[in-house]
């Protein structure tokens, strides 16, 4: 998994700077911030979900 959390966090840092030298105007610059910052949530949102399935906070129980 690290390998992807890295090559993610390249590829978001890529687009992040690109847009930033880019010089546009203020409506396509509000665009391209929401893209990134959407892009960014959705990861953040996947990663969380993925890592408390993989280490839940309560164990399940056999009901005896």
């Amino acid at each position: 998994m690290s390998g992807s959390v890295i090559a993610v966090g390249l590829i978001l840092g890529l687009i992040s700077w690109l847009a930033y030298k880019r010089s546009l105007d203020e409506s396509q610059r509000v665009g391209r911030v929401v893209l990134i910052l959407s892009l960014v949530v959705c990861y953040l949102i996947w990663a969380i979900t993925y890592l408390a399935q993989l280490h839940p906070l309560l164990a399940p129980q056999k009901a005896s």
